[in-house]
C-alpha cells in the first residue's frame, strides 16, 4: 500500500520545504499519556523537525495542481471518500468557502501523507505531535497545568460549523509551533494503530482506551480530557475518511544546519 501511495505523490511542491517553515526539536524521554506495555509510558522520541503550522488551503491547491492524481474527483475512493475537499469551489480553486490562509480540511490520511512526502516529509507520528503539544508559549510540558488544560478545553465549547481562523494566527509556543491546540485536529502517521473500545461498559475499565493493543490512556491522565478526546477522534476515523475540521502538518527526521 506504501509503494501505491508513493506513486501518487509525483511532483514536490520546492516553495514548501523552506527552512523557515520547519522548528527543529530536540526529542527526549517523554511521558506520554499513552501507557504502553513495555515502557510503562515513557517514551523516547528522536530528535525531529515539524512544521511551525498547520498546510493553509493554498499550498494544497498547489500541491493538487502539480500532482492531478490527487484532485477532487480523480483521487480513487480508496485514497479518498467522496466528502474529499468537497469545501473546494473547484477541483482545484479553494474558494470562498476555504479561503487560501486557512487550514486545509477535508483532507484523507493518504492525501496528507501524500502531500507531506511530496516535501520531503511525512505525517508526525503521534507521540512526536504530542511531544510537540505538551508545549506551552514558555514551557516544553505545561501539561500539569490546570489553567493550560482548561484553555485547551475551551477550544471544544466553539461551534464546529464557525469559520476556521487564518493559520498562523495562534501564540507560538515554546518550540515555535503554533496552532497545535485551538484550530484543527490532526492527522497522525500512526493514527490507524490507536484502538478505542465502543463499549460503555468498558469506560470505567483502564484498559477501556487502547494503543497498538499493547497501550491504554493510563489512570493518572485521565483528567486530561483534551487528550483523550483526540485519541478517540483519530480511532474513530479510516484512512481515506475526510472530515470539515481534520487537517495536518508535515515532520521529517531531524537535519544539520539551522531550520
Amino acid at each position: 500500500m506504501r509503494a501505491l501511495l508513493l506513486a501518487f505523490a509525483l511532483m514536490p511542491v520546492a516553495a514548501e520545504a523552506a527552512a523557515g517553515d520547519w522548528a527543529r526539536l530536540p526529542g527526549g524521554e517523554f511521558r506520554s499519556a499513552l501507557r504502553y506495555e513495555d515502557t510503562g509510558g515513557t517514551v523516547r522520541v528522536p530528535p525531529f523537525e515539524l512544521q511551525r503550522q498547520p498546510v493553509s488551503n493554498a499550498q494544497f491547491a498547489a500541491f493538487v495542481r502539480a500532482n492531478p492524481e490527487w484532485q477532487r474527483g480523480q483521487a480513487p475512493e480508496v485514497f479518498a471518500e467522496p466528502r474529499y475537499l468537497q469545501n473546494w469551489q473547484t477541483a482545484t480553486e479553494p474558494g470562498t468557502r476555504a479561503l487560501p490562509d486557512r487550514p486545509v480540511v477535508q483532507v484523507s490520511w493518504f492525501a496528507a501523507q501524500a502531500y507531506c512526502e511530496s516535501i520531503g516529509g511525512r505525517l508526525p507520528t503521534w507521540s512526536e505531535w504530542e511531544f510537540a503539544a505538551a508545549a506551552d508559549e514558555t514551557r516544553t510540558d505545561a501539561r500539569a497545568d490546570p489553567a493550560w488544560r482548561e484553555r485547551i478545553l475551551a477550544w471544544y465549547s466553539v461551534p464546529s460549523n464557525r469559520p476556521l481562523p487564518r493559520v498562523g494566527m495562534g501564540p507560538a509556543n515554546a518550540y515555535g509551533i503554533r496552532d497545535l491546540h485551538g484550530m484543527v485536529w490532526e492527522w497522525v502517521e500512526d493514527h490507524s494503530a490507536m484502538l478505542v473500545s465502543s463499549d460503555s461498559r468498558e469506560q470505567g475499565d483502564p484498559d477501556s482506551m487502547r494503543f497498538c493493543g499493547a497501550g491504554a490512556l493510563s489512570m493518572e491522565d485521565r483528567e486530561n480530557y483534551a487528550i483523550l478526546m483526540r485519541v478517540a477522534m483519530l480511532s474513530s476515523l479510516e484512512a481515506h475518511d475526510t472530515t470539515g475540521n481534520m487537517g495536518f502538518r508535515c515532520a521529517r527526521d531531524a537535519r544539520g544546519g539551522t531550520p
